[in-house]
């Protein structure tokens, strides 16, 4: 009998193909009443695949009595209930490394974006603003600036690397200090935020997280500051930093996630000191091809052997 796998929403093509040539797939996201299609399905379900767009809360691990695993589809699993699925002997397992560098590579163009102009530039000369207005206003200067790195993980550390070749002078913020690391190490957000022209938003999301970059953290930044956010939404004050925008009381932000994604504050539209991209950071051919088949190996190799290549 081949294990039964349930889909719960849209997934990369390599994942469907291999989900439908190697288990018995059920595809939540195509039934007609979900609510009904579950309750039929729950004690024959073996496995989930979710994404960022479709989590795994408490309440649908409870409603699967025999689930062994779920295969997440991405490096970030905010929306995936672990520690609820750790106390029920589910295993769990993401897509890491295989994303790290397109994020970090996207981290370091938001930078240069928001402080060079680069996107402003583009709808400054499409405007017909340069004929008719002459030159941009003078910018910021990238090369010798202060990196501060929020999270130094993976991707974290990757950032770290690209910035060095810049000549950036890089200090961190983690729940603890990273053994060996080169950089420096601080032991609040705040301070870090006070010794950074480019404060970098590189941690996991969850409730830990929630908010950290908060009104403090931006007042401790100030005018002359950046922020650029390639994790998630969650983890700066959307509100806060929307005002400190608007008021111009941070120097600009550069933000590929947001909080209620898709759905982005049109406030934000308004205003050239950001730049805005649609959670695209991991967002390649080759990277999403790379995180759709770790995967089929998670499922592969929890069915072979009862552990996967990349649990949580």
């Amino acid at each position: 009998m081949k294990p039964i796998v349930l889909q719960l929403g849209p997934l990369h093509p390599i994942v469907e193909k291999g989900l439908a040539e190697r288990y018995t797939r059920l595809h939540l996201g195509e039934a007609k009443d979900p609510e009904a299609f579950l309750a039929e399905n729950a004690a024959r379900i073996d496995a989930v695949v979710s994404s960022s767009r479709n989590g795994v809360n408490a309440a649908l691990l409870d409603s699967l009595p025999n689930l062994k695993m779920v295969s997440h589809f991405g490096v970030g699993y905010d929306n995936v209930d672990a520690e609820h699925a750790r106390s029920k002997g589910v295993v769990v397992s993401n897509t890491p490394d295989v994303l790290t560098d397109c994020v970090a590579d996207l981290a370091i163009a938001l930078m240069i974006d928001v402080a060079r102009g680069l996107t402003a530039g583009d709808r400054y000369v499409r405007r017909g603003d340069w004929a008719a207005k002459g030159p941009m206003p003078l910018l910021a200067k990238v090369s010798g600036k202060r990196l501060g790195i929020v999270g130094l993980g993976r991707i974290g550390q990757a950032i770290a690397k690209r910035a060095e070749g810049f000549g950036m002078p890089i200090r961190y913020h983690n729940r603890k200090p990273v053994a060996g690391s080169p950089y420096g190490y601080e032991a609040s957000l705040e301070s870090l935020a006070r010794n950074s022209d480019f404060l970098m938003v590189a941690t996991s999301g969850g409730g830990a997280t929630k908010g950290l970059v908060s009104r403090a953290v931006l007042e401790a930044l100030g005018p002359k500051g950046f922020v650029i956010n390639i994790a998630r939404g969650s983890v700066i004050d959307e509100p806060a930093i929307l005002e400190f925008l608007q008021q111009k009381k941070i120097a600009g932000a550069a933000l590929d996630v947001f909080v209620d994604e898709p759905r982005v504050p049109e406030a934000f539209f308004a205003l050239e000191n950001v730049v805005l991209a649609p959670h695209i950071a991991s967002a390649t051919v080759e990277t999403r091809a790379a995180m759709a088949n770790l995967v089929l190996e998670n499922l592969a190799q929890f069915f072979a052997t009862g552990n996967a290549v990349t649990p949580v």
